[in-house]
């Protein structure tokens, strides 16, 4: 993977590209360079090495992509800063579900997250979702992140995911506006 650009607070020039189906490799790089640092304070070393060869192997985004999640790279001056991941109207519910969306840690506070959950509400509208909605940890520090941006706390939930292991997430939503 190319080094990204030096972050800085001023305005960067940020992208979005669709990934083809079964390309998946750069965001693979990313979660792996994202995670340790996002949840080091969070999960287990082993939880985090767990959960990252769960959700982000090839094998496992490739899947994700046929079962209808759209994956997306964020780039800025054409490096890859960070990923999202959307999966429109989510077991029929009429609701895009942000799966994933990750900006590498240096980039945080440049607007690169803003930009890229503008994104997604832009998709969801498209689509003609009712809402978009997200699971987050209930100790992420980007919990504040979310509420800034709208998204209301419907209830919390734990979510067994083998070897032991818990996800202790608080589920969100924003409802979209027609404007």
């Amino acid at each position: 993977m190319k080094m990204p650009p030096e972050p800085s607070k001023t305005r960067k020039k940020f992208s979005v590209h669709l990934l083809a189906q079964g390309d998946v490799k750069v965001f693979q790089e990313l979660a792996h360079e994202v995670w340790p640092i996002t949840y080091k304070d969070v999960l287990s070393k082993d939880q985090i090495s767990y959960m990252l060869e769960m959700m982000y192997s090839k094998e496992a985004l490739r899947q994700q992509q046929q079962d209808g999640c759209d994956l997306y790279l964020l780039q800025a001056d054409k490096h890859s800063i960070g990923f999202l991941s959307l999966q429109h109207n989510k077991d029929n519910s009429g609701k895009t579900k942000v799966q994933k969306i990750y900006v590498l840690t240096e980039f945080q506070g440049t607007g690169a997250g803003r930009f890229l959950m503008n994104f997604a509400i832009k998709q969801a509208k498209k689509q003609g979702a009712a809402a978009v909605f997200l699971n987050v940890n209930r100790y992420n520090k980007a919990l504040y992140f979310y509420e800034h941006f709208g998204f209301k706390n419907m209830f919390s939930e734990d979510n067994d995911i083998g070897n032991g292991y818990l996800m202790e997430d608080y589920v969100m939503e924003m409802p979209i506006t027609s404007a």
